[in-house]
């Protein structure tokens, strides 16, 4: 249980990171990170994520990352993917 807030905790500052960056506001970042302008809310408001919603999140976070902005330290950041030439 410890584990599963740590990772939301993780996935906020994220959010939250990249919102400051870009000025995007959290309903527009939950519908583009989870297609559903209500998530980031819900986990904000104590709400669970499957392991495969977030590892979507961290990944749509690590691909659309902003170049101004620093990765939060202490959120490990997936490898980048190889794309086909």
């Amino acid at each position: 249980m410890v584990l599963r807030m740590i990772e939301i905790a993780h996935l906020l500052r994220l959010a939250d990171e990249y919102s400051r960056a870009t000025g995007t506001k959290d309903v527009t970042l939950s519908f583009w990170v989870f297609n559903d302008s209500k998530k980031l809310a819900s986990l904000r408001g104590g709400a669970d994520i499957t392991l495969g919603r977030y590892n979507a999140a961290l990944r749509w976070f690590s691909d659309h990352w902003p170049a101004c902005a620093q990765w939060p330290s202490g959120v490990a950041r997936p490898a980048q993917q190889e794309t086909a030439a």
